[in-house]
């Protein structure tokens, strides 16, 4: 197909249908251009590496899926091991999927909280039955995991009178919700000496998702931005009360860090 029968193509099927201009204008590519021209300095947030936010860092995980649509165990690790650090803490986090994330955070922390679309929600979008009943399939019997429902563009955040310690963004990585997550976070449930986290701000741990950094950086309020940073090693970005030492990194990286993983087949 030649250059021009492309162009021809791609108009006639944005003739028939227009809603895949939402593709476009939400693409990586297209995200990445909206940064270099709204947020030229900020177009790859800094690295602290992981052993520098969580010293002699060495972390278990009791329950990890290694199926589709999770996290990496490193994403895991530094929640579970930022909750450690605060005694008696209180996490929250958007986007439950399977449970992986809060069952592990909740045998160190306090309490949890977890705000993730209803099975009625769910299934409305499309979704198959079994799709929505998998939500929270670790975390439903735990006594100290409090699951909340409702969409995060409409949930009324500030009802909960509650400020959390560590906080987990990890809903939609659509461009609208980061930023909407992003905001009403920062105005609802932080403390001073919050941590908040988004996942998937890279694809993996050396190449950005250009759609949720541009959500992050459009979301949060301008005195918290010189905070942010990418965790090595994960798909995690971080927003910390104190600065902390980072560099920018030039991809692809050369290993500074190796882990030991063991595993252990447990039957449901």
């Amino acid at each position: 197909m030649t250059k021009f029968q492309k162009i021809f193509k791609g108009v006639y099927l944005l003739f028939k249908t227009p809603s895949l201009i939402n593709l476009i204008l939400n693409s990586s590519i297209a995200k990445k251009q909206y940064l270099q021209k709204k947020h030229p300095n900020k177009t790859q947030l800094p690295t602290v590496s992981i052993d520098d936010i969580i010293p002699n860092f060495n972390e278990t995980l009791s329950t990890f899926s290694f199926l589709g649509g999770g996290s990496l165990p490193t994403d895991i690790m530094l929640l579970k091991s930022l909750c450690k650090q605060t005694k008696n803490c209180s996490y929250f986090e958007i986007g439950t999927w399977r449970g992986e994330s809060v069952v592990n955070v909740a045998e160190v922390a306090k309490e949890c909280f977890t705000l993730n679309l209803s099975k009625k929600e769910i299934e409305a979008l499309g979704m198959p039955k079994k799709y929505a009943d998998l939500h929270g399939f670790y975390s439903k019997e735990k006594e100290n995991i409090t699951h909340l429902f409702g969409n995060s563009l409409t949930f009324d955040f500030a009802g909960l009178h509650k400020k959390f310690d560590v906080i987990f963004i990890d809903g939609s990585h659509e461009y609208d919700f980061v930023k909407n997550d992003t905001q009403k976070i920062f105005q609802h449930l932080i403390h001073e000496n919050s941590i908040v986290v988004w996942h998937d701000y890279a694809y993996d741990p050396e190449n950005i998702r250009y759609e949720v950094l541009a959500g992050i950086l459009d979301g949060i309020p301008h005195n918290y931005k010189d905070n942010l940073y990418h965790v090595s090693n994960t798909l995690c970005a971080i927003y910390l009360p104190q600065k902390t030492q980072s560099k920018l990194l030039n991809y692809p990286l050369k290993p500074i860090h190796k882990f030991e993983i063991t595993a252990k087949i447990k039957k449901l």
